[in-house]
């Protein structure tokens, strides 16, 4: 060993030796620092405790102790050691760095409280979906013709009441999902059930009775034709509904006096108009295919009518001649003033004798004549008639005039849109426009209007541009042109305003007729305040029993928080903080004048003969309505309705006048109202908003409004007493007079109904009923593999926008 050796050799302690020495041992350290990193550095040797062993042994032989120790204390403190300006650049990174790490704390606080408010904006922007889009959708508004069942045996899908579970058929199928519908030997036989016949439907009073004609005289039977040959084929019905078809959820048909017991197929109800044959024969074009079972009984009695050849403005002025001696006496015609609103412009009113031939024998009179109503239909110059559009119109002239022996007459008020046309200066210029606004078979129906010629008949009013809209427009002042043309047509003493996009299944004689003459039987006591409300059978029972909750909310108000929200004032007149308080309202009686203003007109103003306490409800019934409105009379008072508040030239210190308003704008107006608005706009400069001029005016002047509960019908399973509280959730129970009314801000409630501006389920129920398919359900495969083509009970649809019918090629004969 190294040690051994080297002690036995005698030291020398020449200089000389002692420098060799010391060469050695500095050679011996380099190679033993050397081997100790060549051993770590390699996995396979020996462990490190060995190699740790090994090398403090050889080291401690080597190396003096005293060198060691002092080399090692040496190298720590140099390490230690900082120069003074190190450490100030040391201190200063360190500040850097916690100043960079603050500022990054404050710019991640701001970014993230600006991320937060971004998502409450988008959380209001992006409204959640409403409660009713959670409710399950009904299934048997689809049922077929051959699944009908008798209305008593019916077990309708809803309402039911909540204690009760959902009534289930056989026949409910999601045409979506595959594993729901019925095996397939179940559904041929199905597909194959019995149809039975349709009848025809005959909605008119028994006019050969002696009864009728003493009273009103003989009703002359009228044709399509000059030679009195051609006749329009009947509608027809089935005496049944289909089998679980649910019940409306608003409003009644018994109430109205209309039939609930029957349903209306496609060919029954459009095939008289041209459904369901070919060009050809003067027809649609449309729905010959598809599920056609019995729909030829339509055209047994009276064959297809050929509607190339008919002109509706000849076959209204003879069978209103024909009938003449039933109706009121003309009166003496108007000088024209400005360009005469009367249809068929220049040629003179033709005289209702001028066509009866001196040979024929005078038609018996009755003790009592005939009111004439005008069914005014609202229609643009430019606007494109779809052939659906031409069956629409053909069914309201022949029900309402042909049939009826002209106690209806059909015009069109035709809005020309362009302010510099010279219509009024120029004949050629007016005929034109007459002539190229209707379809060829309507011609000769049409009045012409512009938004200038209403700024000229009815100058002076102040111009508050409402939502950037002039006071003079269609959009704020749709009744202008009407009052106008009633002004312009004074045989007339009832006035039906319609629009284009209304659709029903109901025979039109039937439900106009009905609603007149429930709307006339109903007195004046607390009509108002039912007229707010919608009736929902399901909650309020009979009608009885919703008057009497009427009376009672009215009187003694109720318990709901949404009259905290109310905007009615004290009383109905003053403001202030009494209207927040849980007390009753007091009930319109006789008109209800604006605060400061004097619109008061003799001869139309209607002032109650009694007390209101004296009344025995007997003040109205037998009256005729000066208003008829199919969506309820709302206070638009401190509602969210956007249009609350477009009056126009009131006095509104104390503020502004009391008001009602019903949405949609189809209703019937009587003269004395559509006067009394034409005096307010002429006289007065008063005006308002379109859906809120009508019932206003006749709250002002005391004239007779009635909201007709028509049947409604909803397209999913709302619990009812939910959707009772929803549509009146106003004031004291009403539809408004509160922030939470439904009219406003929660009309998207209406978007599942089938009357409504923007109800959507109408177009649903009524593309499906003409076998079309939507929303990809529905359509003549549906139909055969289900129960054959819809049939609907009578129903009112609104809106039903451009309907295109597949046409088929012209057929030979």
């Amino acid at each position: 060993m190294l040690w051994q050796r080297t002690s036995s050799v005698k030291l020398d302690s020449s200089p000389a030796m002692v420098q060799t020495r010391c060469r050695n041992f500095s050679d011996i350290e380099k190679r033993r620092l050397s081997h100790e990193h060549e051993y770590s550095d390699e996995e396979d040797e020996e462990p490190d405790s060995a190699a740790a062993s090994r090398s403090v042994s050889s080291y401690s032989q080597h190396a003096p102790m005293l060198n060691r120790a002092y080399s090692h204390r040496d190298r720590s403190g140099s390490l230690l050691r900082l120069r003074p300006s190190m450490m100030r650049y040391a201190c200063l990174a360190v500040a850097g760095i916690l100043l960079l790490f603050m500022l990054s704390l404050v710019r991640f606080s701001q970014q993230s409280q600006k991320e937060v408010q971004q998502a409450i904006i988008k959380d209001k922007q992006t409204p959640k979906p409403a409660v009713w889009e959670d409710f399950p959708f009904l299934q048997r508004y689809y049922g077929g013709i051959r699944n009908l069942v008798l209305k008593k045996d019916n077990k309708p899908e809803y309402p039911v009441a909540d204690d009760e579970a959902p009534v289930q058929h056989t026949s409910d199928t999601d045409s979506s999902d595959t594993d729901t519908k019925p095996p397939a030997a179940k559904r041929d036989v199905l597909d194959r059930g019995h149809v039975p016949d349709s009848i025809e439907f005959d909605p008119y009073p028994k006019y050969t009775t002696e009864e009728y004609v003493a009273e009103w005289g003989d009703k002359v039977d009228c044709f399509l034709d000059e030679r009195n040959t051609v006749q329009i084929p009947r509608v027809r019905i089935y005496e049944a509904i289909p089998q679980g078809f649910p019940d409306n959820v608003m409003g009644s048909t018994d109430l109205l006096g209309m039939r609930n017991d029957i349903c209306y197929d496609r060919f029954g109800r459009w095939g008289p108009y041209g459904l369901g044959y070919s060009l050809n024969k003067g027809g649609s074009g449309a729905q010959q295919g598809g599920d056609r079972d019995g729909a030829d009984l339509v055209w047994q009695a009276h064959p297809e009518v050929d509607f190339r050849k008919v002109n509706w403005a000849s076959v209204q002025q003879r069978c209103n001649a024909a009938n003449a001696h039933r109706f009121k006496e003309l009166p003496e015609p108007k000088l024209e003033r400005f360009r005469s609103m009367q249809p068929g412009a220049l040629t003179k009113r033709v005289g209702l004798d001028d066509d009866v031939p001196a040979h024929v024998a005078k038609p018996r009179t009755g003790r009592s004549r005939i009111s004439r109503t005008a069914v005014v239909i609202r229609t643009w110059a430019d606007y494109r008639y779809t052939p659906e559009d031409l069956i629409y119109l053909r069914s309201l002239i022949a029900e309402l005039n042909v049939l009826s022996g002209g106690k209806y007459t059909v015009h069109f008020l035709i809005h020309v849109k362009d302010d510099n046309a010279q219509i009024w200066s120029d004949d050629e210029v007016y005929e034109k426009y007459l002539r190229e606004s209707l379809p060829e078979e309507f011609r000769g129906m049409g009045t012409l209007w512009t938004e200038r010629q209403m700024f000229l008949v009815y100058g002076g009013l102040e111009e508050s541009w409402v939502r950037g809209l002039p006071v003079h427009g269609v959009y704020r002042s749709t009744f202008m042109p009407m009052q106008y043309f009633a002004y312009q047509h004074p045989e007339y003493e009832q006035f039906w305003h319609w629009e284009m996009d209304i659709r029903s299944t109901n025979h039109w004689y039937h439900l106009f007729e009905s609603v007149s003459n429930w709307a006339k039987k109903q007195p004046r006591k607390y009509l108002w305040e039912r007229n707010a409300r919608f009736y929902i059978p399901a909650e309020h029972g009979s009608y009885d029993d919703f008057s009497h909750m009427v009376r009672i909310q009215t009187d003694q108000g109720t318990n709901s928080a949404n009259n905290v929200w109310s905007g009615l004032r004290a009383g109905g007149r003053e403001p202030g903080t009494e209207s927040q308080k849980i007390s009753g309202d007091r009930p319109v009686w006789g008109p209800e004048r604006p605060l400061d203003d004097d619109v008061s007109m003799p001869g139309i103003d209607a002032e109650p003969p009694t007390a209101f306490e004296k009344d025995k409800y007997m003040w109205g019934v037998d009256e005729d309505a000066d208003l008829i409105t199919f969506n309820p009379l709302f206070d638009p008072d401190g509602t969210s309705w956007l249009l609350a508040d477009d009056t126009t030239g009131y006095n509104i210190t104390r503020g502004r006048p009391p008001r009602r308003a019903a949405i949609i704008t189809a209703s019937r107006l009587s003269r004395k109202l559509l006067m009394a608005m034409h005096r307010e706009l002429s006289h007065n400069r008063h005006s308002m908003f379109s859906e809120m001029w009508p019932a206003s005016c006749a709250l002002h002047h005391g004239l007779k409004a009635v909201y007709v509960p028509h049947p409604e019908f909803i397209d999913r399973r709302w619990p009812t007493s939910y959707l009772e509280k929803t549509f009146n959730g106003g004031r004291n129970g009403a539809s408004g007079g509160a922030r939470t009314s439904v009219f406003g801000d929660r009309e998207h409630n209406f978007r599942g109904t089938t009357w409504y501006y923007n109800a959507g389920f109408s177009e649903v129920l009524w593309h499906r009923w003409l076998g079309m398919k939507i929303h990809n359900d529905g359509g003549e495969v549906f139909e055969a593999e289900n129960e054959g083509r819809m049939c609907l009970p009578g129903m009112l649809l609104h809106p039903i926008k451009r309907v295109e019918l597949v046409q088929e090629g012209k057929k030979a004969d």
